[in-house]
């Protein structure tokens, strides 16, 4: 979902330094209703296999200068949640730094965005055994110098993994609300989850019951269109004059 907006982002015409060249990846195939003219080229590998990665990578690893990081893998306990997603961009970062490339040019990667969200600020809520302790987020509104919760938290990971690179390239982070927008196959598109639901109950005649909490449904919640999430990724990037491979 965001992928996808942010890939017809870098490809409009209008892009600031385009004409950008544009690689995309994913550990599955691409979609049958994925654009193909939107990408160069794209890339199936598993981003947890640090061979598989490095495999697929070396080859553009001496062209990309732009990584847009939107990918995410979700497990029921978030100490795993930890793992998994830093272990993905960890494995990438090191073959896109350290990799020669095809062509001998050596590392030109310069900048990273990462789309996290407001989990930041609330604690590993779809965790049970965390949730279970009593969580205690921050109030809203919320704001990007909070401090971090005493939490397990796959956001703080991927910011402090970074950090880790910061003395060679730059970075920035896009704490997005809800994300919906037009997808077949994502986890959190939970307007458009709840749409089809209605349009289920009305077709078999079964009343509508709301399937979320009391809270949600007495108080109002801030969601993103995925084209708001990608004008933030596109402008996150480290300067607006750039005609090189992002992956």
């Amino acid at each position: 979902m965001a992928g996808l907006s942010l890939a017809e982002a870098l490809k409009s015409p209008s892009a600031l330094g385009g004409p950008w060249k544009i690689y995309g990846s994913a550990s599955r195939p691409i979609p049958t209703w994925f654009p193909s003219s939107l990408l160069d080229k794209y890339f199936a590998f598993d981003a947890t296999d640090a061979g598989n990665t490095a495999d697929t990578l070396t080859p553009i690893s001496g062209e990309v200068t732009r990584v847009f990081w939107v990918a995410i893998q979700v497990h029921e306990s978030e100490q795993v949640n930890v793992t998994v997603n830093a272990t993905m961009l960890s494995n990438v970062l090191d073959v896109l730094k350290s990799g020669p490339g095809s062509n001998g040019t050596g590392s030109r990667l310069s900048h990273v965005t990462v789309q996290t969200g407001t989990q930041q600020y609330m604690g590993p809520i779809h965790d049970p055994t965390e949730a279970d302790k009593g969580l205690e987020p921050h109030e809203p509104p919320f704001r990007e110098d909070l401090p971090r919760l005493p939490y397990p938290n796959f956001y703080y990971a991927l910011e402090d993994l970074l950090e880790s690179y910061a003395s060679s390239l730059t970075y920035s982070v896009h704490r997005s609300s809800i994300i919906i927008g037009a997808s077949s196959r994502s986890v959190y598109n939970a307007l458009l989850t709840l749409s089809v639901y209605a349009l289920i109950c009305r077709y078999e005649g079964l009343p509508f019951r709301y399937p979320g909490t009391r809270y949600t449904w007495e108080h109002f919640l801030r969601h993103v269109r995925c084209t708001r999430a990608r004008r933030a990724a596109y402008m996150g990037r480290s300067d607006s004059q750039c005609q090189e491979p992002s992956l």
